[in-house]
């Protein structure tokens, strides 16, 4: 590693600290703001992040975590109780009829076991999941265990809770970070890796780069979305 790819990860910790070890302040996740609202109260709503997490695929981000607040608007609540009282053809027809997403027949399934696991394994709270200061790789590893829910969402999902939710894990050796098309994006430009690195590769370069809390350089996904008329693979 040369001297000025060591000062874009300095860089990219320095801020990972700092937002980190800052007090908490509400998040923004470029929905509309009665949906905002909603996502930042995961002590009432926490169910509303979780589903947020298992939309993100495929599509903008945007579209895909207003996806909870928009079926909450046709079911006419946004309390738990009320999501679990539909079924699983229900929640088709409801993204099929809405086009909610790029896949919604499979994306309506999805939805609908997210809010079964939710009903069955946490008893109706989503902050079941994270609560008691866990480890980072427990929570990590029942975010994977929602359908749909690969590397890139989960590490995500674990990575917000810590840094901007301020969720309290025993460590966060095992949040890695996520192989997502901006981070690449970043990483290839600057020289860490090349334009066909995989997946594998990029986690394991960031778990060289920083192995107590290998996600703290996700910083990396704002810095490639400022990267403009960058192609690669």
């Amino acid at each position: 590693m040369n001297n000025k790819q060591k000062e874009l990860i300095e860089s990219l910790v320095k801020e990972g600290l700092k937002r980190l070890n800052s007090p908490k302040t509400i998040l923004h996740f470029g929905t509309i703001p009665e949906s905002e609202t909603l996502l930042n109260d995961i002590v009432k709503y926490p169910h509303f992040y979780v589903l947020g997490c298992v939309m993100d695929r495929q599509i903008k981000a945007e579209k895909a975590w207003t996806i909870p607040y928009k079926i909450g608007q046709i079911i006419k609540s946004f309390e738990f109780k009320d999501y679990l009282k539909l079924s699983e053809e229900e929640y088709i027809k409801i993204f099929e009829e809405n086009r909610f997403h790029r896949f919604n027949k499979t994306m309506g399934i999805c939805f609908y076991l997210a809010i079964q696991k939710i009903h069955l394994e946490y008893n109706d709270d989503a902050s079941n999941i994270w609560k008691n200061t866990p480890k980072s790789s427990d929570v990590l590893n029942r975010f994977y265990d929602f359908k749909g829910v690969g590397d890139k969402i989960a590490n995500m999902a674990v990575n917000i809770l810590i840094r901007d939710f301020k969720i309290p894990m025993s460590d966060y050796s095992a949040i890695d970070l996520p192989p997502d098309s901006q981070v690449k994006k970043f990483l290839v430009k600057n020289g860490f890796v090349n334009e066909n690195a995989s997946p594998k590769e990029i986690i394991l370069l960031a778990r060289q780069l920083y192995p107590k809390y290998p996600g703290i350089l996700d910083i990396a996904w704002e810095e490639g979305r400022k990267i403009k008329n960058f192609k690669h693979e």
